[in-house]
């Protein structure tokens, strides 16, 4: 296929270990449809928060920086432009969960990590509209 007519790379912001895919897995059979919203801090620290799907509101202040595990993932606008050149890697650690979070009783806990952009990742990011 000539390069002209190839598909442009797509950039994940926010991507999943195959440990947090298989919790997100197990509790999507136990809960159903999830989500999950960046906490910024407070009372679970900031810690990625797993929720069932619709059970926090999201609005004009959060951002959608894309799916895990068919999971919608968002965080505050203000937070976003913080992190806005990194991926989110999410990933499942041994640990109490956040008390509101899904996982709290499982034995694990979702952390996120954070890796920068590269140069090439982050200029197809500027190109794209929206985010």
């Amino acid at each position: 296929m000539p390069a002209s007519a190839s598909a442009a790379p797509s950039v994940a912001r926010v991507v999943a270990t195959p440990a947090a895919l298989a919790l997100i897995a197990q509790l999507s059979a136990r809960h159903g449809p999830l989500m999950f919203h960046q906490s910024g801090g407070c009372c679970d620290g900031s810690a990625p928060m797993c929720y069932p799907d619709g059970e926090l509101l999201v609005g004009p202040a959060d951002v959608r920086l894309g799916e895990i595990g068919g999971a919608p993932f968002y965080m505050t606008r203000a937070q976003f432009e913080y992190w806005q050149h990194t991926r989110l890697v999410i990933d499942v650690v041994p640990g109490a969960g956040g008390m509101f979070s899904l996982e709290g009783r499982t034995g694990q806990r979702f952390l996120t990590r954070s890796e920068l952009f590269s140069d090439e990742e982050a200029a197809w990011l500027a190109a794209q509209p929206g985010l």
